[in-house]
């Protein structure tokens, strides 16, 4: 009887080390994925503003209108490029 005790307690050990591994694995990646969060909603917004000025482009026929939209189109793909997003 001593044996299968002797068996229970070295999984349970194991089983908790690999749950210590995984820990510590899941705080590895969550250091390396450190976002700003200022930086993110900065994306964000642009990213929405983006899909907003091409939502108007696909709707007007104004040519004026057309090079307006599309220099702000550029403009926030070339911030967008600089932030990295």
């Amino acid at each position: 009887m001593g044996d299968a005790g002797e068996g229970l307690v070295d999984a349970e050990a194991r089983i908790q080390e690999r749950l210590d591994q995984i820990a510590e694995e899941k705080q590895a990646r969550l250091k390396q994925v450190v976002v700003d969060p200022a930086k993110a909603r900065e994306i964000a917004s642009l990213k929405l503003a983006r899909t907003d000025f091409e939502r108007q482009m696909a709707a007007t026929g104004h040519d004026a209108r057309r090079r307006q939209l599309k220099a702000a189109i550029e403009q926030v793909n070339k911030r967008l490029k600089a932030l990295g997003g």
